[in-house]
């Protein structure tokens, strides 16, 4: 069964097996990428990525860098 939550605005459905915030960011291709995460309306640090847990109707921001002139 999937879980729904809202990444960047955006309805998105997950597998149940995506526990936490480190497996969403693995999940879309993100997580090696210097980035910012806010966790319903929380910024979180690094290192609370593997311990933060995703709900159902969770809202997920993730804001990433690219380089560039």
């Amino acid at each position: 069964m999937a879980m729904k939550i809202i990444v960047n605005g955006d309805g998105l459905a997950v597998s149940e097996d995506i526990k936490h915030i480190k497996d969403l960011l693995d999940y879309l291709g993100v997580a090696d990428k210097p980035l910012i995460v806010e966790h319903n309306q929380q910024i979180l640090q690094k290192e609370a990525h593997e311990q933060s847990v995703l709900t159902e109707g969770d809202k997920i921001e993730i804001v990433h860098f690219v380089g560039g002139g």
